[in-house]
């Protein structure tokens, strides 16, 4: 019954989300899923075990409209243009890597939210064909979702398995900071070659304002880049002592909420529209993702997670390496079918459930689902969050992407980033063990 349920659910939302809405497959779940015999102490325990991970999202994602609305991403971009100094390779660069060195900070979903939108704006207005914008805003979507395997906070999925698993962030950076790197050179070489005779061009610096003319509020975005820069040390103090991540980001999004509405000194005049801030927020599309793990827990309450548990415990007697590579594919294929902020999630909690492996085989699992969960979930753009976003950002920019033509070519492109970074954890997890 809870197949049915979510199988016909996924339907509508496909459905809706050729109309950019979701809200019908949603609510359709919503009153269905006690149907599928998950009861209300089970979902207060989903709540419980997930609230960490959306109130952090949440948080960054008002911090990062609020220095949208500010212009503090458009004025960012427009200073990229001029170091780009007329040439379309060097800005492909420069796009990309800030948008990586932005995930560490902000999670994929928040640079999803308000990086690829000043991208196309700008790139609109230096005149580049649609092939090369394409290119641009297709590359710095796939370099984010690589970047976000470094931090537990840069995306909701680690910070689920990191929350439920209970791994130290000092010990999940040590792992995950060389397959970060790896991920990270793949993507671009591929992506590179893939992209290179559309981002051969040169483009007109006389066609873009000055930067400063974006910034609308000077006092935030002045104080946004404090915050900023502030955010990785709050992240780890957090760490240091045992205390939830959502503190963190709650916090700044206050501080910020504070200044653009000028709740002091209370007799300036605000330039920031905090509801519209609250407005921009894709709330359809988190309650979509909250959703979801109600109906795959719901199916892991039907036995879905002790198959999953027995085709780890049948992996780890392949070895570390096949052990590493087999757990990341298994996540990549649930992910696409399920998303991956519930799968990740449910794969944990297979994990957790196993038998008779040893510490290290264990241990590449956990980071493994992490990986198929992040990386392998851009095969589809149901498969993440971020992916989403995404898709709705360029409906609204008036580039539609048809979905088969996304399958294949990220198809192409993410298996051997997939595959690569995968082993990489296999080679690395090792020698830190021993």
């Amino acid at each position: 019954m809870a197949l049915l349920i979510f199988l016909f659910t996924l339907i509508l939302i496909i459905w809706q989300l050729q109309g950019l809405g979701i809200g019908l497959g949603a609510l359709t779940g919503t009153m269905f899923t006690p149907i599928s015999g998950v009861s209300f102490t089970e979902v207060l325990t989903i709540i419980a075990t997930v609230g960490n991970t959306t109130i952090t999202l949440i948080a960054l994602l008002i911090l990062c409209r609020i220095l949208d609305q500010a212009g503090f991403w458009r004025g960012l971009v427009l200073k990229l243009a001029a170091l780009g100094i007329g040439q379309g390779r060097l800005l492909f660069l420069l796009f990309t890597l800030l948008g990586a060195l932005g995930t560490i900070v902000l999670t994929n979903v928040g640079m999803a939210l308000i990086w690829i939108a000043p991208v196309m704006e700008i790139l609109v207005l230096l005149r580049l064909g649609a092939k090369t914008a394409f290119a641009f805003v297709f590359t710095v979507s796939f370099i984010t979702e690589a970047a976000s395997l470094l931090f537990p906070v840069s995306n909701p999925v680690n910070l689920l398995a990191v929350d439920y698993l209970g791994v130290s962030g000092f010990r999940y950076v040590l792992v995950m900071t060389p397959v970060t790197l790896v991920a990270i050179a793949t993507s671009l070489a591929l992506l590179w070659f893939y992209f290179h005779r559309d981002i051969r061009c040169t483009y007109d610096l006389t066609h873009l304002p000055p930067p400063h003319h974006a910034i609308r509020d000077p006092l935030v975005c002045r104080w946004g880049m404090v915050i900023l820069g502030s955010l990785p040390l709050a992240y780890w103090m957090t760490q240091e002592h045992s205390l939830p991540t959502s503190i963190v980001p709650a916090i700044a999004a206050l501080i910020l909420l504070a200044l653009a509405g000028r709740w002091f000194p209370s007799n300036t005049t605000p330039t920031i529209s905090v509801g519209k801030v609250y407005h921009d927020i894709p709330w359809q599309l988190i309650g979509f993702s909250v959703l979801m793990y109600f109906f795959v827990l719901g199916l892991g309450y039907f036995g879905m997670s002790h198959a999953i548990t027995h085709q780890l415990e049948t992996l780890s007697s392949w070895g570390l390496t096949l052990t590493a590579i087999g757990t990341g594919f298994l996540a990549t294929g649930l992910s696409n079918l399920f998303q991956n902020l519930p799968t990740v999630l449910l794969n944990a909690i297979a994990i957790s459930d196993t038998t008779g492996s040893d510490p290290a085989i264990r241990e590449v699992m956990e980071y493994a689902n992490v990986i198929g969960c992040t990386l392998g979930a851009k095969i589809t753009p149901l498969g993440s969050l971020s992916t989403l976003i995404w898709f709705k950002i360029l409906a609204r920019k008036g580039l539609r992407l048809h979905w088969f033509y996304y399958i294949r070519l990220s198809l192409i492109l993410t298996l051997p980033i997939l595959f690569l970074s995968l082993l990489s954890l296999a080679i690395w997890l090792p020698w830190l063990i021993a």
